[in-house]
């Protein structure tokens, strides 16, 4: 603690996380596989407030919040806890702490929707409460909550190995658009990681900087995702979905990120994006479809 609280609300945005390549490359003998993935973030997210009251509490609003209802436990929960425990925060200023959820990205869908908002939680809650953590403490922290948290707490371009723990930013991103789309079916991580099958990929190599979002295109195709073919699987509507977003001829390339199930169509021009999203959310309207631009 560096002194008392001094604000009493602090929002954070909890962007999406998109593994814009995903290669399995080994596993470790507990069990962990080794990655290599190219992640960026969308300019769409979760919201995330912690303020101070006279009694503190936990809420959840937006499209997904009902998703989130009967957990008891959850990743937001857990990071302020774990931060408290770490930064040795007073137990009254806990207990003054309200964190409220607007949830709304879909729940377990591949774009870290949980790990955005342990990470917004944690930048939340150091304002709020003054607190201050070294690099290698805050790295310990959020590797703890989950492999996608210390990429979603450092919030840039980044290229992710090891167990999430090895992260190495990437130049900045050319300017492009994304229809993020789910087809609101679960696709459970443990099942598609077990369903994988064949040899560990090699790692990405060291791809040249896009220079646009032709580049970027190009470099999505060429990494893949290597959960994307058991995801499908174990979660057929993905398929479709990917299906849906090539036939958009302005699409330069389309993938699933992270282990499923929402799916990014990338797109050069934001009018592009925002036609396609109609055109797919009014053929499907049971599907989540969000047009947006990739953070930069």
């Amino acid at each position: 603690m560096t002194g008392a609280a001094v604000a009493t609300s602090v929002a954070r945005l909890a962007r999406a996380k998109l593994n814009l390549t995903l290669r399995i490359t080994g596993r470790r003998e507990d069990g962990y596989h080794l990655l290599d993935s190219l992640v960026a973030f969308a300019e769409i997210g979760d919201r995330l407030t912690a303020r101070l009251a006279d009694r503190g509490g936990f809420t959840v609003s937006g499209p997904f919040a009902a998703a989130l209802a009967n957990e008891s436990d959850n990743l937001v929960t857990r990071a302020a806890s774990a931060l408290a425990a770490a930064a040795c925060v007073p137990a009254d200023l806990v207990a003054r702490t309200v964190l409220a959820l607007e949830k709304n990205l879909p729940v377990a869908s591949g774009i870290g929707g949980g790990s955005a908002d342990a990470a917004a939680t944690l930048h939340a809650l150091m304002a709020l409460w003054q607190v201050e953590l070294s690099s290698a403490a805050r790295a310990q922290l959020a590797l703890s909550l989950g492999a996608d948290v210390p990429v979603c707490l450092a919030g840039e371009a980044a290229r992710m190995r090891g167990i999430g723990d090895s992260l190495e930013p990437l130049p900045a991103l050319p300017p492009a658009c994304l229809v993020l789309v789910n087809p609101c079916v679960p696709c459970p991580t443990g099942p598609v990681f077990k369903a994988r099958q064949g040899a560990f990929s090699e790692p990405l190599g060291t791809p040249e900087p896009p220079r646009d979002a032709a580049g970027l295109a190009a470099l999505v195709r060429r990494g893949g995702n290597d959960l994307e073919p058991p995801a499908i699987t174990i979660c057929p509507p993905i398929g479709a979905v990917l299906a849906r977003l090539r036939q958009e001829a302005s699409c330069l390339a389309s993938a699933m990120s992270g282990s499923g199930g929402t799916c990014f169509g990338l797109f050069a021009q934001e009018s592009e994006a925002a036609d396609s999203a109609q055109r797919i959310a009014a053929e499907q309207p049971g599907w989540w479809v969000a047009a947006t631009r990739l953070a930069r």
